[in-house]
This record gives C-alpha cells, sequence and structure tokens, in this order.
C-alpha cells in the first residue's frame, strides 16, 4: 500500500451500513409522507417525508427494498435520526 492511500478518504457508498445505524442507535420522531414514485406496475418505489426537530423541518426521500401499503401522501411515519445530523435520517 502507497504512502498516499494512507490519506485517501474512504468512500462514502455504504447505504446498508448507515441505514444499520439509524436503525440502531437514532433517535425516534414522527413525520409525515408528502409524496411518493411508483414504478409501471404501480408499486411505491420511493418516498418523500419531513419531520421537525426542535422547530426545525427536514425534508428527506427514500428508496424502498420492501414494497409497503402504509406509504402514502398523508401518511404518519416513524422516523429515525441522527441528532448530531439531524438531516440524516431513515423511515422506519
Amino acid at each position: 500500500m502507497g504512502i498516499i492511500n494512507l490519506f485517501r478518504r474512504k468512500k462514502a457508498d455504504d447505504e446498508g451500513a448507515r441505514r444499520a445505524a439509524l436503525l440502531r442507535a437514532g433517535r425516534i420522531t414522527e413525520g409525515s409522507i408528502f409524496d411518493v414514485i411508483t414504478d409501471d406496475a404501480g408499486l411505491i418505489t420511493q418516498v418523500f417525508y419531513n419531520y421537525e426537530i426542535n422547530g426545525v423541518e427536514y425534508e428527506s426521500s427514500q428508496l424502498l427494498d420492501l414494497r409497503s401499503a402504509d406509504y402514502f401522501p398523508g401518511a404518519r411515519v416513524t422516523v429515525r435520526f441522527n441528532p448530531r445530523q439531524p438531516g440524516n435520517s431513515v423511515v422506519v
């Protein structure tokens, strides 16, 4: 391994690890779905949601691995977020 590799930043492409960390140790709040994207078969593949932490409203989106009928515009959802970076969140 060369000396340059010691200082190279690690890739931040491990979405699975980010989600797992939030599900394991993230704080819980309530949010709501405000939009969805569906595939050709009408199954929901992505949700857009918002939530509020300490008076600040956050918006985010999430690709869904498992399709669920529980995600529809206006639905209340549980959100786990990183208290140090409240914009880092995941729908449970």
